[in-house]
């Protein structure tokens, strides 16, 4: 257990193996922060159709372009996610903007297998053109994922997805920066994942150089 005040530690250091798997949760999740949300769309094998939102999602790298998941597990099965991406081997990622913040929420209930979390959220569905998934119809930026590999964490309940993205849909209200294929972030206005119900929108935005060497 963490020894001390309610809002102080009691020692700088803290040992992970003698803590419990909440107390590293919480730790883990209020310290990496902001994190991007992996809003992961699929179906099932019998077509029904998955929305649900993960904030244990990152880039991985761009040739092939990869991005990474891990998904838990609920009541000791896969997730629904999980499941159906074994299964179908797609999924899209819908990224999460300020308009979609709530919507996002909603879908993010522990509902039974046969719930559309696109019906129960209110959200358009459209299907991808190269993978065998749904994605947000609304949603102005979405990566159209193969799976790529599934790899164990250890003695974790997760597993890691690593997605090929095959495709990548852009709505036409995000801006490009001149010159580049960068999206502007200002027109894209995503959300990041603090901790338990908090999340952070995107406000002041501070460009440093990098330093040349040479």
């Amino acid at each position: 257990m963490l020894e001390g005040r309610n809002d102080t530690w009691e020692s700088p250091i803290i040992r992970t193996e003698q803590i419990s798997g909440r107390q590293r949760y919480q730790l883990l999740t209020s310290l990496v922060v902001p994190r991007p949300i992996g809003w992961i769309s699929s179906f099932s094998k019998n077509g029904i159709a998955n929305l649900a939102p993960f904030s244990y999602f990152a880039a991985l790298a761009d040739t092939p372009m990869l991005v990474g998941v891990s998904i838990g597990r609920r009541d000791g099965e896969p997730k629904d996610t999980l499941r159906n991406i074994r299964d179908t081997g797609a999924f899209c990622v819908n990224v999460v903007t300020e308009p979609q913040l709530v919507a996002m929420n909603e879908s993010s209930g522990d509902y039974p297998p046969d719930v559309d979390e696109f019906e129960v959220a209110g959200l358009p569905m459209e299907r991808a053109s190269l993978v065998a998934a749904p994605y947000v119809g609304d949603c102005p930026a979405v990566l159209e994922c193969r799976l790529f590999r599934e790899v164990e964490l250890g003695s974790a309940a997760n597993r890691l997805i690593l997605g090929e993205a095959l495709a990548v849909r852009l709505r036409p209200e995000l801006r490009r920066v001149p010159g580049t294929c960068h999206v502007d972030v200002e027109s894209l206005k995503p959300v990041g994942r603090l901790f338990g119900d908090s999340y952070t929108l995107l406000r002041d935005i501070r460009s440093i150089p990098r330093p040349r060497i040479g």
